[in-house]
Order: C-alpha cells, then structure tokens, then sequence
C-alpha cells in the first residue's frame, strides 16, 4: 500500500513541477476566482506523464468495477487522455463533437455505437460537473447510455454530488484535498496556501445546500432569491418589472425573433409572446422595415406582457451611439425597452446611451462574454464590462454573459446560445443547455433563437424551452 502511496505522491509532485497545478488567482469556466488551477493540457508535452495518467485512470476504472461498451473523452482536454486509455487497453472509443458538421454525416458523436451502448465519460478535472453532464447529454441524445464517469482529479467543489443528481457515479484518480496535503507534506506548499484553498473550496460549492454556519472562514451561503424577491430588492424599475413578468407568466425565457420579413417577425413574436418574458430583435435584419412594425411590436409586447429588447451592440464613441440610438430610421430608444453595448470604446458609451434611455426608462446590457467560439470577450475585457455596469446602475441593468458576473440583485444576467441539444454551428456558435445556463452558469434570462424559430412548430418548441428553463430556475430554489 506504501509503494501505491509513493507513486501517487510522486504524480502529484510531477504534475506540480510541469505547471499542470498552479496556485495564485485564476478565473475558473464557472466566472469565480478560485487561488489554484489544473491546467492539465500541459500534459500532452510530457509523454511519461500521459503514460502515468493513462495506467493510473485505468486501475481506477478496473477497481470500480462498472460495466460500460465504449470511452469518450470530455472535449479537448480529456480527448488525448482518452485516447492513450483506450489505446493502450484496446478498447473502444468515441468521440463528441462540440459542434455538427454541416457536411458529410453531420454527426454529434463519433464512433461506431448501436442504441443502448452503455458510454464511461473520461475528464481531466471535475468542479461543477457542466461539462461531463454535457458530454452526457450529447450521448444520451443518441441513445447511448451513460452511468459513469472518472475523473483524473476532483476539486471537491460538488461536481461528485451533483452528477449523481443526474445519475452519474463519479470516481476520481487524486482529489484536490490529497493533492494539498501531498504537497504541504513535502515541503512544495506553504500552510497558508493551503488553508487559503480549503476556504475556497469550502466557499464555492456546487452541489446545493450546505450548512450555512459550517461555510468556510464563518461565512454563510448565499440564498437563491426568486424571481419575486429579486423584483423587491431592485432599485431599477425596469428590471423590477421584468422580474415582475417573469414571476407572473412563470417564465425566463427571451426568444431571439431574427427575420428578414417584418411580418414573419410580428407573427413569430404573436406567437411565442404568451410564453416568454422578453423578445429579442435585431431591427436591421428587416428588409422591410417600417416604423409601422414597431408600433406592432409594442402593442403586441402590451397583449402579452413582455418586454423588447433591441440587440444592438453599440461599440462607437459617444456622440454616434447616443445618434444611433435615439435617431436614424429605427429610433430604438422610442420602442425598445432594453438595448446592449460593447465595453470596448469606455464608459463613456454608457454616459451617451443613457442620456437617451435614462429619461425614458430603458435599460442597457453590458456585452462581458459572448458564446461564439474564440471570442476576445474574455478576462481583462469582462472585469472591465463588469467595472462599468457597477458605476452606472442607474442605466446599465445586467448582462450578456455566459457565466454568473455579480451576486447583486440589481443585475440580470441573460446567457445565449441556449438549445436544448447541445452542440455548435458551422459559424462557430456554441451552445448550452437550458439546465446548464441557469443551475449551473447562474443565468437568469436564458436566450433561444434558432431552437425555436427554426423549429418546425415553434410554439411547442417555446413551450418545451420554458419549461426546461422554468424548472432548472426552480431547481435552484430548492437547492
């Protein structure tokens, strides 16, 4: 048992000196700062390391016990782990796309699999659980089973807990409390380090519920406030009012109404409006467009009780969005409650829409992340978009974003790219599931587009998107 002990101890010191384990301040795919992180596609560098990742997940697996046909790798970083462990086992392997083809067999797993194949899902490291849920989802939409997972590492943060909500079992090779212990033991880490990460982790969990008065450094756990309650604690009446919305038609859903035919717009928007808090437009899109349309529009929004929202992305100094925005054919602060705008030009964007929209009651989004693939929406970028709506919460009410940015209530934050089977485009569009955005990113608002208006019945494509959202909203309460 010593000899197993040592060679873990030596894995963990070995990952540590490659830099696959680093301890400062890194922003985690969840948007929270944690002080360590497991960059393990250093790895594939370091053949003698892969070798050891490979062996050690395979004893893990052969312990286990679970019976599973094929392995798939979460993509990217656990693919060449995969890959090692079924070549070196002979075993089959399948591969998910993170997004279809829009040629050849358009397919969202790889592989050769018949309905019913029961699937294990390889991951280099685990904290929430998103992407092996996610890579579960992808699977299970081809009627491959999924019951077990393993992890090269557990940050121990709920992911574990969580997954076996979803009916996943998740083993672990190292956890992060042993990799702390290991490397405080042999004199690689300093006890403050140490205890500074035990906080976090104890701080940031994912997996629902814990005691408030054993949260780390005597801290409590947050409560999850409804819709209702975020509507009391607001100070912007805008967003008191889509809270408001929200909680009355029981829905989060925002439906991105794209046409180029005004009337299939209007239509479009008559449709889904019984089932959704906001619509989406992008107004130069039409190919007809009248100021007659958006009279319609209003009057549908006042039917159904839903509030506009103009996608703009201004991104010009101030004197040309504050033209844009109030002048020009469209007129968008005179019809549009809600619009958005890029951090990019500085505040003083924000100065020059909200001299517009201020006087008339409308709101602004602060573009932080975007769910394109290889977007610069990242980092330094998104501290600044947050940095900026927190000096103007008089006109700024949230955020596009793909993670949780804020816990103040006075901030919405609305997540694209949502759709329930989960994937991409050829444009490079990633997309989340309703389940993924709101329990697991913290979304508020989830934004569908092509799921619903592409479908072939769009009102019971609206109907299922709200209550997918619905629920995962609700699932977040009763956590």
């Amino acid at each position: 048992m010593a000899s197993q002990d040592n060679r873990l101890d030596n894995f963990i010191v070995k990952l540590f000196e490659i830099e696959a384990i680093k301890f400062g301040t890194f922003k985690l795919k969840s948007g929270i700062e944690s002080p360590v992180y497991f960059d393990l596609r250093v790895i594939v560098s370091f053949p003698d390391v892969m070798n050891q990742v490979s062996a050690l997940m395979w004893e893990t697996i052969e312990k286990t016990g679970c019976k599973f046909k094929s392995i798939c790798g979460v993509p990217y970083t656990a693919l060449p782990i995969a890959t090692c462990i079924c070549v070196q086992n002979n075993f089959p392997m399948l591969i998910r796309r993170k997004e279809a083809k829009d040629y050849g067999t358009r397919r969202m797993i790889e592989g050769r699999y018949e309905d019913g194949d029961v699937c294990l899902i390889v991951e280099d490291v685990v904290t929430s659980g998103s992407s092996v849920r996610e890579t579960a989802e992808s699977l299970q939409n081809e009627k491959i089973k999924v019951t077990d997972a393993i992890v090269l590492l557990d940050r121990e943060q709920g992911g574990k807990v969580a997954l076996e909500r979803k009916g996943i079992k998740l083993y672990s090779v190292i956890t992060l409390s042993q990799v702390l212990s290991t490397l405080e033991r042999l004199n690689r880490l300093d006890s403050d380090t140490v205890n500074r990460t035990n906080r976090f982790i104890q701080d940031n969990r994912f997996d629902g519920p814990v005691d408030a008065s054993k949260a780390g450094n005597g801290s409590t756990v947050p409560k999850v406030m409804s819709h209702k309650e975020r509507g009391v604690k607001c100070s912007h009446p805008l967003v008191r009012s889509l809270y408001s919305i929200m909680a009355q038609k029981e829905t989060n859903l925002c439906v991105s109404v794209d046409c180029s035919s005004s009337q299939e717009l209007l239509q479009m928007a008559d449709k889904v409006g019984p089932h959704v808090c906001l619509v989406k437009t992008h107004i130069d899109m039409l190919e007809d467009f009248t100021t007659d349309i958006t009279d319609q529009l209003q009057r549908l929004a006042d039917k159904h009780n839903f509030l506009i929202f103009e996608d703009r992305k201004f991104g010009d100094i101030g004197k040309t969005v504050c033209t844009q925005y109030q002048g020009g054919m469209y007129k968008i602060s005179s019809w549009a409650h809600i619009t958005n705008a890029h951090p990019v030009p500085g505040p003083g964007i924000v100065s020059a829409l909200a001299e517009v929209g201020k006087p008339l009651g409308r709101g602004c989004l602060m573009v932080a992340e975007m769910s394109s693939a290889g977007n610069l929406a990242t980092g330094e970028y998104t501290k600044a978009a947050v940095k900026m709506a927190e000096g103007n919460k008089d006109f700024v009410i949230g955020y596009i974003s793909q993670s949780r940015l804020s816990t103040d209530p006075d901030f919405v934050h609305m997540t694209p790219g949502v759709k329930i089977q989960m994937g991409g485009d050829s444009l490079g569009q990633r997309y989340v599931s309703p389940q993924t955005a709101v329990t697991e990113r913290g979304a508020d608002v989830i934004i569908v587009g092509r799921g619903i208006t592409g479908a072939s019945d769009p009102l019971g494509a609206a109907k299922e998107y709200k209550q997918a959202g619905y629920s995962a909203y609700l699932n977040t309460l009763n956590h």
